[in-house]
């Protein structure tokens, strides 16, 4: 049986003359502190009798309190019953911590985007960003408890989210900033709606433990809420002839169309790397003459943990030499990179008299020329593209990769532009 107790250590004292009162709490032979609002002054205390680390509480007021905070922590001892027997001591001090404690969903955002950043994913970090602010926005407050996200909420939220608006935001230097938002597509609302969703599931990962029993999140609103679909993805791939006119464009040097220009040729010619890998790769990820990296985007969501190994053909190496290394130091973060990218290829679009192009069309147009082109099979596509087939993974433990099938299909695609 767990036990808990109010205690007063004499190396506890603060400057201003008084104690902090933890609670002890005994369970499994170990000894875990919870910290409480409680201080005692020199005047509301007492030397222990036995212990001259410790002190004792002589105050009537203070003792009544505690008292009454102790009986709650006992109740939800006993409430537990015989799944006491499977909390360690550290679970239980939380438990006995946030147990009854109503949860800040805007609390729990900040904290798990600031995860995301440490993880270095600032990509998924800067989507559940936004969604926290819109909730923000929404409620015109900084907290919400996560039982306010429930299916009414849901529908009223995606009105708001159809609807012009006006914002208002900090800008790099602290300054409010207000702008007007407009209404959201059916496409950005999937987008929020989806981020809003996986906030949600983290939350509930978080705060449910359903091995011990403890189920703080027990509503699930995206049950019964149906999240309008995403439109049809417009195909991000063009011709060859554009593909030349960008690699022949001449944009002013070391400008952000320049970096463009030099990166989109770069992901062309080795499979649709994408910046954030060559934002990453260095040195080590060249081995005998091949970039051999895991691809950020699925390397933890797959066994193989996304490894490929692309040849780094001619036409790719003055590029690789020029910009490996020198992007982190460029950009301090691939948000960095990405917003240059962006800026950039609006203009490279201007230089070949073409409109909406993006970085990320170089990995479209690589598959589909692989594909409609050189007729490679969807297979070999998917393996220069780093893709994952779900539906052959058994097949995948018997069949070793063959990067010569890459280096086959790498070979074909680049042909194009000769």
């Amino acid at each position: 049986m767990a036990t808990v107790e109010a205690k007063v250590f004499a190396h506890h004292y603060k400057n201003d003359g008084t104690w902090n009162v933890k609670i002890r709490v005994f369970h499994k032979t170990q000894v875990r502190f919870l910290d409480t609002e409680h201080f005692v002054s020199e005047k509301q205390v007492k030397k222990h009798p036995k212990n001259k680390t410790e002190y004792l509480i002589k105050d009537p007021f203070i003792k009544k309190l505690l008292n009454n905070e102790l009986e709650d922590y006992r109740i939800a001892i006993s409430n537990l019953g015989t799944r006491l027997k499977l909390f360690n001591p550290d679970e239980l001090k939380n438990y006995l911590t946030n147990h009854d404690e109503d949860i800040d969903f805007i609390k729990f955002c900040n904290e798990y985007v600031k995860e995301l950043k440490d993880g270095k994913k600032d990509k998924s970090a800067a989507n559940f960003n936004t969604v926290k602010n819109s909730i923000v926005d929404f409620f015109k407050r900084e907290k919400v408890l996560v039982d306010e996200i429930n299916l009414d909420m849901l529908y009223d939220w995606e009105r708001f989210l159809r609807t012009e608006r006006i914002i208002k935001r900090l800008n790099q230097f602290n300054d409010p900033i207000t702008t007007v938002q407009k209404a959201l597509t059916d496409s950005s609302v999937h987008n929020y709606m989806r981020d809003l969703r996986g906030l949600f599931n983290h939350a509930r990962k978080r705060y449910n433990r359903k091995s011990l029993g403890i189920i703080r999140i027990e509503h699930y609103p995206f049950e019964e809420f149906k999240i309008v679909d995403a439109p049809q993805t417009k195909k991000r791939n063009t011709q060859v002839k554009t593909i030349k006119d960008i690699r022949d464009c001449t944009p002013k040097c070391n400008s952000r169309a320049e970096l463009a220009r030099d990166l989109f040729m770069l992901s062309f010619y080795m499979c649709g790397v994408n910046a954030v890998d060559l934002f990453q790769i260095n040195e080590t990820n060249i081995v005998q003459g091949r970039l051999e990296y895991n691809r950020s985007k699925t390397k933890d969501k797959r066994k193989d943990n996304a490894f490929i190994s692309i040849k780094i053909v001619k036409e790719a190496k003055p590029l690789l030499k020029k910009y490996m290394n020198n992007l982190s130091q460029r950009y301090s973060t691939i948000g960095g990179l990405n917003k240059a990218l962006s800026s950039g290829m609006k203009e490279v679009c201007k230089l070949v008299s073409v409109d909406g192009i993006t970085y990320y069309w170089a990995r479209h147009t690589v598959g589909n020329l692989a594909r409609n082109k050189c007729r490679m099979s969807k297979d070999d596509v998917a393996l220069a593209l780093n893709h994952v087939d779900h539906g052959r993974k058994t097949t995948d433990i018997y069949v070793d990769k063959d990067w010569s099938i890459v280096d086959e299909l790498q070979k074909k695609v680049i042909g194009l532009l000769n």
